[in-house]
């Protein structure tokens, strides 16, 4: 059924995001303990824990997912409390706070800091380097999928596939250096004790509210130029990519597994925009030169291992200016995907 077929509003996106798929609840069968989600109170991680709590309902199964996060809005665990998720404030940088964290067969670990990074470099390390330290020493027996980006790696040609796992990385800016510190201390920990864990290097994940698709669809709605010197992007359907998240818990190996997560196509920007244009009755208006090279992921090995995703970009850019055309709240939080100097 096509997205713009029953998302009318937040409560049926939200409920869309969260449904499982059988094959999340096929997951969810198989689980032999608790899943725990770090960061549960980001843009991903409620209908991530929605969706475990779903998947774990529809298999019949007594296992929980423990939603931890510092949860400095009430209301964003309320909800999850409603759903059946057991809910946790915690201080990730604080090791007393994350050692008093319950028991948990399954680590899904969705904490870091992106934006605003160059104004405070020390927090982005620290978020991104000294929490995964204190998790991975944590859960050293657990498997852990540690969620990750596609910015470790350096900008291709916009020609190309895209980077694949087993491509050196590059990481541009300080942003994307800390996440490569991120991965090494994750496999640091893997190395030293076995913990099997999964290296989930996602590339811009999209819902109706925010992501790539959205900051386009709403500058060309606005009037205001849409900047094409990083000409290419991939994106994917967020529903999609927290259905590969909990299943890539299977996946879990020590020394830890690479997997590239996005979408199937390489998107032009300005191909999108003058879709845009065309659905808002606007004009594109541009800035910027096309460089020829762009941060790009080739995730055919998660497609071959987990399926490939459910909703295409042609979908999705459907949705999107569905969305914005009949009103439809967004969350004002830019990806940057136009950023080439790793400054955001």
């Amino acid at each position: 059924m096509p997205l713009t077929d029953h998302l009318e509003t937040e409560a049926d996106l939200d409920a869309c995001l969260a449904a499982p798929s059988a094959a999340d609840i096929d997951m969810c069968r198989r689980l032999e303990g608790d899943v725990l989600v770090l960061g549960a109170a980001g843009k991903m991680g409620p209908s991530l824990v929605l969706r475990i709590a779903r998947a774990m309902s529809a298999a019949g199964t007594r296992r929980r997912v423990i939603a931890a996060s510092r949860f400095s809005i009430p209301s964003s665990r309320q909800a999850l409390d409603d759903a059946g998720a057991t809910t946790i404030a915690v201080d990730l940088l604080d090791p007393s706070s994350v050692d008093a964290l319950p028991d948990s067969s399954s680590v899904l670990f969705l904490a870091g800091r992106k934006f605003g990074s160059t104004d405070n470099t020390s927090l982005t390390w620290a978020t991104n380097t000294i929490v995964p330290a204190n998790v991975a020493r944590r859960f050293a027996t657990s498997r852990i999928v540690a969620f990750s980006t596609g910015n470790v790696y350096p900008f291709v040609p916009v020609s190309s596939r895209g980077s694949v796992e087993s491509d050196a990385p590059a990481p541009r800016g300080e942003y994307a250096q800390s996440c490569l510190g991120r991965e090494r201390v994750f496999e640091y920990y893997s190395r030293e004790h076995g913990t099997p864990t999964l290296l989930f290097r996602l590339n811009y994940a999209v819902d109706l509210r925010y992501g790539v698709l959205v900051d386009i669809a709403r500058a060309v709605k606005n009037g205001r130029q849409v900047d094409r010197t990083v000409s290419h992007f991939n994106a994917i359907w967020q529903g999609d990519a927290n259905s590969y998240a909990l299943r890539a818990l299977d996946g879990c190996a020590s020394p830890p597994r690479v997997i590239n997560v996005t979408g199937a196509e390489t998107l032009s920007v300005t191909d999108v925009a003058e879709f845009f244009g065309r659905r808002f009755g606007k004009r594109p208006e541009f800035r910027g030169q096309p460089a020829g090279e762009a941060l790009l992921s080739d995730a055919r090995a998660c497609h071959e291992w987990l399926g490939l995703p459910t909703v295409s970009a042609a979908e999705l850019m459907d949705a999107v200016a569905s969305w914005l055309d009949r009103g439809g709240r967004t969350l004002d939080k830019p990806t940057h995907f136009e950023t080439a100097d790793g400054k955001f």
